[in-house]
C-alpha cells in the first residue's frame, strides 16, 4: 500500500555553488560518508550529488516526518546500478522506499514512493 509520494528537482549549478562556498561543511551535513565516497568515483560528481540531493528531498516529502535529517536518508546503488534508499538510525521502520533519479547537464530530478511493509500474520 502506498503511503506517500514525493518529487524534487535540483539545479546542478546551485548544488555546485553550495559545495564551492561551504565545501566539506556542506557535504558532511547533507551526505553520508558512503554517499561521498561513491560520488568521488563518478565522472560527473555534481550531477551525481544533485541527484542524491533531489532524492533525499523527495523522500522527505513522501515520508512527511519532520524528525528526519539529511543523514538519516542514504541514497546508494544496488549491484545493477539502480538507486536504492536506506532510512538509517532506526527511523524507517515498516516502510519501503522506492526511488528513481535522473539528471542532465543542468538538472537532477528524483521521485520517491513510500510503501508500507506487509504485516505478518
Amino acid at each position: 500500500m502506498i503511503i506517500g509520494t514525493g518529487v524534487d528537482i535540483t539545479e546542478v549549478r546551485r548544488l555546485k555553488q553550495a559545495v564551492q562556498k561551504w565545501q566539506d561543511s556542506f557535504l558532511n551535513r547533507i551526505f553520508t560518508d558512503t554517499e561521498l565516497k561513491n560520488a568521488k568515483t563518478r565522472g560527473s560528481r555534481y550531477q551525481h550529488l544533485a541527484g542524491r540531493f533531489a532524492a533525499k528531498e523527495a523522500v522527505f516529502k513522501a515520508l512527511g516526518d519532520r524528525n528526519l535529517n539529511w543523514k538519516d536518508v542514504e541514497i546508494l546503488n544496488d549491484k545493477e546500478g539502480r538507486p536504492i534508499c536506506k532510512i538509517l538510525n532506526g527511523k524507517g521502520k515498516k516502510v519501503n522506499v522506492h526511488i528513481s533519479i535522473s539528471h542532465v547537464k543542468d538538472y537532477a530530478v528524483a521521485n520517491a514512493i513510500i510503501t508500507q511493509e506487509p504485516r505478518c500474520s
